[in-house]
């Protein structure tokens, strides 16, 4: 099965004063292309930190993060926000839609940054919204909207450009029990209908089991990657390491 992402040897140390602090060390680990995958970790574990290094939203400090045969740490800011606007689609926890946009507009916009005419933009964004249920919906704003709702209008944002990556951050975070399950369906199924690879970044068990594959982060490191019947126990040689 071929390769959307290649991490390798991925590295990441912050400087804090006088402290260095370790966020990533030494992460390995490959996603296929149309895979559903999670990040799986608590807090401080470095599960946001690597969405960020995917994303190209910050530079390794040692390793490689390879998308499509393109060494994305190697990119200068010019040609990575460019690639983004071409690759990539995010859906946040806290939705971040535009306040004073419809949800048509909303979803539209990453659509405006790739040079779409308007009036395909449009029609592509209103096929998506119909697509998430919220063909009545187009002419609203989101403090017209539920929470569920406005979820919606982010992950149609997310999937209208085609991306060849969905990164979701918390996506259910503010979400109930219902909506939740609802959510995390719809961006399953609009990942397999298009082949798209979706990652997910939570500290939720139970929104993990709706991954193909589950990697596992404690203290930066991976600890276990598991697909659909299979674990693997990651055991790391401490030389390979970097000491804290």
């Amino acid at each position: 099965m071929e390769n959307t992402i290649s991490v390798k040897n991925l590295v990441k140390v912050y400087k804090i004063g006088q402290e260095k602090v370790v966020a990533l060390n030494g992460v390995n680990f490959d996603v296929a292309k149309g895979e559903i995958c999670c990040i799986l970790g608590t807090s401080g574990s470095g599960k946001s930190t690597l969405l960020n290094m995917l994303a190209g939203l910050e530079k390794p400090t040692a390793g490689e993060i390879i998308i499509d045969g393109i060494d994305i740490g190697k990119l200068n800011e010019k040609k990575i926000t460019r690639w983004r606007q071409k690759n990539i689609g995010f859906v946040f926890q806290s939705y971040n839609l535009i306040p004073g946009l419809t949800a048509l507009e909303n979803v539209a916009m990453p659509l405006t940054f790739r040079g779409v005419k308007k009036r395909h933009r449009k029609r592509l964004a209103q096929i998506m919204l119909i697509m998430v249920g919220l063909g009545r919906r187009m002419r609203h704003k989101a403090s017209q909207m539920s929470g569920g709702q406005q979820q919606r209008v982010g992950i149609a944002r997310a999937f209208v450009s085609a991306p060849k990556i969905v990164f979701a951050d918390e996506p259910t975070g503010n979400l109930d029990t219902r909506t939740t399950k609802e959510v995390m369906e719809l961006m399953v199924r609009l990942s397999k209908k298009h082949n798209h690879s979706l990652i997910l970044v939570t500290h939720d068990r139970e929104i993990a089991t709706y991954a193909d594959r589950i990697i596992t982060l404690r203290d930066g490191m991976v600890v276990s990657d598991e697909h659909k019947n299979i674990k693997i126990t990651c055991v790391e040689k401490s030389k390979e390491r970097i000491t804290k």
